[in-house]
């Protein structure tokens, strides 16, 4: 710790899926396995310890209206420390937020840039509205912007069919996935329905949020490409309500909706067992509350992906994906120490004993 303080984490530290050590310590900040030979001042925390928790989609800075002031976004980042998350990848944000990144006792950010979508068909005030021919600047645009990240709308509802629907030509996403690529990004794409995977998955995009409309026959390409998904299963949880409050105007979405919220489960399920990479993402932020991590990656396991695998998504397989260390020798002080063993019942996640940020005890 900065302070001269060392904190000596005890018990059992999970360094990974197969890897278990008795202890760490955190010196200015960082982690060694090394007993330092002396210390003035010394800080005892013992548990169960894990990677800070990873949620790979969520949105610091925004809510239902769009851009929030800062102190409200504050907030939202503080409430996802809290609950042990303290790396987000934020998945479409028209909020500034790099003054976060100042900031040693919030989680630490990696950003999307501002979402992408066609002319009127997303939600109002969240996204950049373009149409084809824009979509590769805005892009680069967003590429240049952002932590290495680019977020497509890559359907919604279109009002004259009254269902979902694509929301980009073939040869719009293909011209745009290049650019990203071009310029180091990685691009994911909010989908809940079917019919516009295969051409974003052909295309070369990295990842799919949601991912709803996954079925038998597109599983097996989304795995031969390595496409990840963030399920955010907490977030499919709203789809009856959201059907309900359509029903009389959009019947066609609304039945559309239920249907996807009724396989959820089999679809995350069946992705899982094909070997695509399956992530922890909440999207919280928009209508949705901050902290729900541990409910997401309980949800998983609900879903059928076994215990540990579901903690990897939140964990070390998330923080790999990502790009981020977990408990490794030098690695920023990033962890959660709980009183039972997460991988035992990963409701354990939900009730953190001890956080700790960039080697400070902030919770």
């Amino acid at each position: 710790m900065s302070d001269g303080t060392v904190l000596h984490v005890k018990g059992r530290v999970l360094v990974g899926p197969e890897e278990v050590r008795d202890e760490l310590w955190v010196i200015d900040g960082r982690i060694t396995y090394d007993r330092p030979a002396t210390a003035r001042d010394v800080r005892t925390v013992t548990g169960w310890t894990l990677p800070g928790l990873v949620d790979a989609h969520c949105h610091v800075g925004l809510d239902r209206h769009g851009a929030i002031p800062a102190q409200a976004a504050e907030k939202q980042a503080l409430t996802d420390r809290d609950a042990g998350a303290l790396l987000l990848r934020d998945a479409g944000s028209p909020s500034d937020t790099r003054w976060v990144d100042d900031r040693a006792d919030l989680p630490k950010i990696i950003r999307a840039g501002r979402h992408i979508a066609r002319t009127r068909r997303y939600i109002r005030n969240y996204a950049w509205e373009v149409e084809p021919a824009d979509l590769p600047a805005y892009v680069a645009q967003e590429a240049r912007r952002g932590d290495g990240w680019v977020k497509l709308v890559g359907d919604w509802i279109d009002r004259d069919l009254g269902d979902l629907s694509a929301c980009w030509p073939r040869g719009a996403v293909e011209a745009a996935i290049a650019e990203a690529h071009r310029l180091g990004a990685r691009v994911t794409a909010h989908c809940f329905a079917e019919d516009s995977l295969r051409d974003l998955v052909e295309a070369g995009i990295d990842c799919v949020e949601h991912a709803t409309g996954l079925t038998d026959d597109l599983i097996p390409l989304f795995a031969a490409r390595g496409v990840a998904i963030v399920p955010t299963l907490v977030n499919i949880a709203t789809f009856p309500d959201l059907a309900a409050g359509g029903a009389a105007k959009f019947p066609r979405w609304s039945a559309h909706l239920r249907r996807l919220h009724a396989r959820r489960y089999d679809t995350v399920r069946g992705a899982y067992d094909a070997g695509l990479p399956v992530f922890v993402g909440t999207d919280a932020g928009g209508t949705l509350p901050h902290g729900l991590v541990a409910a997401e990656v309980a949800e998983l396991v609900t879903a059928g992906i076994p215990p540990l695998p579901a903690l990897s998504a939140a964990t070390w397989a998330a923080r790999e994906w990502l790009g981020r260390p977990a408990l490794a020798e030098g690695a920023p002080a990033d962890l959660v120490v709980y009183e039972r063993d997460p991988r035992a019942d990963v409701r354990v996640l939900g009730a953190p004993s001890r956080v700790v940020l960039n080697g400070r005890v902030v919770g």
